[in-house]
């Protein structure tokens, strides 16, 4: 079994940044793809950014791209998001996941094991 937990959330200004931090433990997630999401109320889950195990691959949502970062640090079995340049529609609950195999797809049926999430809310 694998617990994660978000933290790092929290209330920001358009415009600002935060980070988000994701620890894994119950066992290494240093062979597993990792993930975030988010969900924003009255929507769906959505795919956010994915790295594969290594940090080699990582993937990101259109909404995203050139704002966020993520990135991992195995050693201490811990993804980050930085999120960048934040805007309004980025608010919604960020949740980390991990994959069941090395790779890290946009994909969440990928994922097996998830948080239990963390705010995000970006004022105007």
């Amino acid at each position: 079994q694998v617990q994660l937990v978000e933290s790092g959330g929290g209330l920001v200004q358009e415009g600002g940044s935060l980070r988000l931090s994701c620890v894994a433990s119950g066992r290494s997630v240093s062979s597993n793809g990792m993930g975030w999401f988010r969900q924003a109320p009255g929507k769906e889950r959505e795919s956010v950014a994915t790295i594969n195990y290594n940090g080699s691959n990582k993937y990101y949502a259109d909404s995203v791209k050139g704002r966020f970062t993520i990135s991992r640090d195995n050693a201490k079995n811990t993804v980050y998001l930085q999120m960048n340049s934040l805007k309004p529609e980025d608010t919604a609950v960020y949740y980390c996941a991990v994959a069941w195999y090395s790779g890290g797809r946009l994909d969440e049926t990928d994922y097996d094991y998830w948080g239990q999430g963390t705010q995000v809310t970006v004022s105007s």
